[in-house]
């Protein structure tokens, strides 16, 4: 994408009312949706879905069409790439999306405990180098940044090209004792699962067409993440 092109989306990014793009300062005397997102944005008690690392935002509009009486989040900080979906879902008059641009890293500072009761990871980039293990969105520290923000019965979901990152997910699931859902190393070898299978982002087309069989994870956080240091709830 071109520079003139990115500055024109950025541009319009700030004129959308579901777009969010605070900046640490901002956050740190309080993000004023922190625990309103429901009551101040979407207007209703409908669950919220958030997708991490949305990038151009695919599932987050393809699942608030499917669902319309549920909210549905995507966090990233790629602007460019977010105006597809953010403009996506205004031409669809679609009132249950939302966006936010900043890392990923300051969702407790977006969202109050438990706001959030279901998180997508879509083809995220695997970080394959060890030294940025701790940047892989299904790592240790992410997943208790994630417990910060998430329903203790919240579901987690992890959909990739990267059988090297399904491995680490996986291994990071029995260390840590989180509760294994379903577990597929070709889900489109399986019957069923049609929410997964019915929405596909522009990776996914690529990796499918190109024959990459696409790994599908679904599980639960350890009830233990979701306690304090001295053993109470959050």
């Amino acid at each position: 994408m071109g520079k003139k092109k990115k500055l024109l989306h950025f541009a319009e990014n700030d004129t959308f009312l579901n777009m969010f793009q605070p900046d640490y300062p901002q956050l740190q005397k309080g993000f004023p949706l922190l625990n309103r997102w429901n009551s101040e944005f979407f207007k209703n008690t409908n669950p919220i879905t958030l997708e991490v690392g949305c990038g151009k935002g695919e599932y987050t509009v393809g699942l608030a069409q499917k669902y319309p009486h549920r909210n549905f989040i995507g966090i990233d900080l790629k602007g460019a790439r977010m105006w597809r979906g953010c403009k996506t879902s205004n031409d669809l008059g679609l009132y249950n999306v939302a966006f936010i641009r900043q890392y990923v890293q300051q969702l407790p500072l977006l969202f109050g405990p438990a706001e959030v009761d279901e998180i997508w990871i879509t083809f995220p980039d695997p970080q394959p180098k060890n030294a940025k293990r701790n940047k892989r969105l299904t790592s240790m520290p992410l997943l208790k940044r994630y417990a910060k923000i998430l329903n203790p019965n919240g579901i987690i979901h992890l959909k990739t090209d990267s059988e090297f990152l399904f491995d680490f997910t996986m291994e990071v699931i029995q260390e840590e004792g989180h509760e294994l859902l379903v577990s597929h190393k070709d889900i489109y070898a399986e019957q069923g699962f049609e929410e997964v299978k019915s929405i596909k982002t522009v990776y996914e087309k690529i990796f499918t067409e190109k024959g990459f069989a696409i790994n599908y994870l679904q599980f639960k956080l350890n009830p233990n993440y979701f306690q304090s240091d001295d053993g109470s709830k959050k």
